[in-house]
């Protein structure tokens, strides 16, 4: 069970549905404010498309390669990766065990950055 400030990946796991052309593999387990954690978990392809607030990926298991904006990297278990919002991303030539967190925060349209 998932409460409002703790979430395992047993029980993200648990909540995940089947991924469909519709429907990505993904769970969102805890909300506040701007914030939102998920789990995503696709099996063969990822499908997202660029996202209205800024994100933060923690690789919880897999690798593979990502793709952000413009710059290619590949990524492993632990590994943190930062979104900026609208940016096209995401995540290619992934093993079959991949799975991250997601966390999306702050305003639509992103951050602005600090002068």
């Amino acid at each position: 069970m998932t409460s409002r400030y703790h979430a395992t990946v047993a029980d993200a796991i648990a909540q995940l549905p089947e991924q469909t052309a519709e429907q990505l593999r993904f769970t969102t387990l805890l909300r506040h404010g701007t914030l939102s954690i998920e789990l995503y978990a696709p099996q063969g392809y990822d499908a997202q498309q660029p996202h209205t607030q800024d994100e933060v990926y923690v690789v919880i298991a897999g690798q593979g390669e990502f793709l952000n904006g413009t710059q290619r990297h590949p990524f492993g278990p632990g590994d943190v990766i930062f979104v900026p919002a609208g940016v096209i991303h995401r995540f290619e030539n992934f093993s079959s065990d991949f799975q991250t967190w997601v966390i999306f925060y702050g305003p639509e349209g992103g951050e602005q950055i600090a002068s």
